[in-house]
């Protein structure tokens, strides 16, 4: 799997290329979690998300399908004392229906080739009155997005969905979804939040 091969450099990658977006990612998504929120975070990776969530929730259920991804954010997380780690599929999620207080999934459904079924589940396993929390890279500028895809597919990952704000917009319009907010952190490859409101 490519994600547990660049597990060890992917975080001094993602801080050359892109790192306003990534370093900032975090602390904006956290504005939505509250002291007593369990939360579930899909596609944790590094834990360049979870670290934050992980300061102000109850107890946050990291989730990846790299174990080795998971390991680096284990290490972030570890003395916060509220977060376990789990190898899952986000699009099968194993758990009951509105579990959760807050479900976060950053940056992985331009990777995925049924993002719809992604967020079906995540909005299945939140709870009514929470949120669904999805930051998504976008492109801003065709020039600097080629080049950001282009690396990244020399490293072997794909991106699957190429979105700018627009189309990223009309996605969730197309799952019929109306009560979201979005927000776009700057930077070399822009990232789209869309929250979404149970």
């Amino acid at each position: 799997m490519i994600w547990d091969k660049v597990s060890g450099v992917y975080d001094g990658f993602e801080t050359m290329l892109n790192g306003k977006v990534y370093t900032e990612l975090g602390r904006r998504t956290a504005e939505y979690i509250d002291s007593g929120d369990i939360v579930l975070e899909c596609a944790c990776g590094t834990g360049a998300i979870s670290e934050a969530i992980a300061k102000k929730c109850r107890r946050l259920v990291a989730t990846d399908l790299s174990s080795k991804m998971m390991a680096q954010a284990e290490k972030k997380c570890m003395s916060y004392g509220n977060t376990i780690f789990r190898k899952a599929d986000m699009t099968a999620i194993n758990c009951r229906d509105e579990r959760f207080d807050k479900v976060v999934a950053g940056n992985v459904i331009h990777l995925l080739d049924e993002p719809q079924k992604a967020v079906s589940e995540m909005l299945r396993v939140c709870k009514k009155g929470g949120k669904v929390i999805i930051p998504t890279y976008i492109n801003r500028s065709e020039k600097t997005s080629k080049f950001l895809v282009k690396t990244c597919e020399a490293v072997g990952i794909r991106f699957k969905h190429e979105f700018n704000l627009d189309s990223y917009m009309e996605f969730f319009r197309d799952m019929g979804l109306t009560d979201v907010e979005f927000f776009v952190i700057d930077g070399t490859m822009p990232c789209a939040v869309a929250v979404i409101s149970r």
